[in-house]
């Protein structure tokens, strides 16, 4: 029987290499990838059946990372791993087309059932955080203002600047003219009402475009 395979995708390097090795046995690690924007690029070339992601990830974040490769590959399943226990945060990954969302505090053997579980059409909660993202349902998501506000692009430009890249450089990653990448700031910070570019850090930690 074939091994499904995975790509990790988490910018801490032994925390992926750990995960690696103890996964060897259960599945094919056929990639990893440590920022949101190599995750694209890597699973379109090498379409793998799960992908296991962290929330929190330079260049482009878990969520909007999952999001834009649900798009592209739709039949791939995401397992989100990460050390944040907001229930927003996993009701938000859940929305985007996600199979599961585990706590890196959980044990190895959670995550292989979560990767057979979405294999099999199906979802996983760690139970630490199902209750409360069960009560994160029954009210208003809070996490919903910036993907109302902003355009993707808004959102990638946003997110480079508040990991304090240079306008050249988020113009590079993004393939875009520098003077593109100051139309888009300049129409958030007017369109938001934010005034320095410290606000627009604490907008991009706000809305969870960074996490910290």
């Amino acid at each position: 029987m074939r091994l499904p395979r995975i790509i990790l995708a988490d910018d801490h390097t032994l925390f992926v290499e750990a995960l690696r090795k103890l996964a060897a046995p259960h599945v094919e690690v056929v990639a990893t990838v440590g920022d949101g924007r190599a995750l694209l690029e890597t699973a379109q070339a090498l379409k793998p059946d799960v992908v296991v992601i962290d929330v929190g990830m330079p260049l482009l974040n878990g969520l909007d990372a999952g999001l834009e490769l649900k798009k592209r590959l739709p039949n791939v399943k995401l397992i989100f791993l990460t050390m944040n226990e907001d229930p927003d945060l996993a009701v938000e990954a859940m929305k985007s087309g996600a199979s599961g969302y585990l706590l890196k505090t959980s044990a190895g053997s959670e995550l292989f059932s979560a990767i057979r579980e979405a294999l099999r059409g199906k979802s996983y909660l760690t139970p630490q955080i199902a209750l409360a993202m069960q009560e994160s349902f029954i009210r208003d998501s809070r996490g919903t203002k910036c993907q109302k506000l902003l355009t993707p692009r808004q959102r990638e430009v946003l997110q480079l600047l508040a990991e304090g890249k240079p306008m050249k450089i988020v113009a590079d990653i993004l393939r875009i003219a520098p003077r593109t990448v100051a139309f888009h700031k300049y129409r958030v910070m007017q369109d938001l009402g934010l005034k320095s570019n410290a606000e627009l850090i604490q907008f991009a930690i706000k809305n969870r475009l960074i996490i910290q």
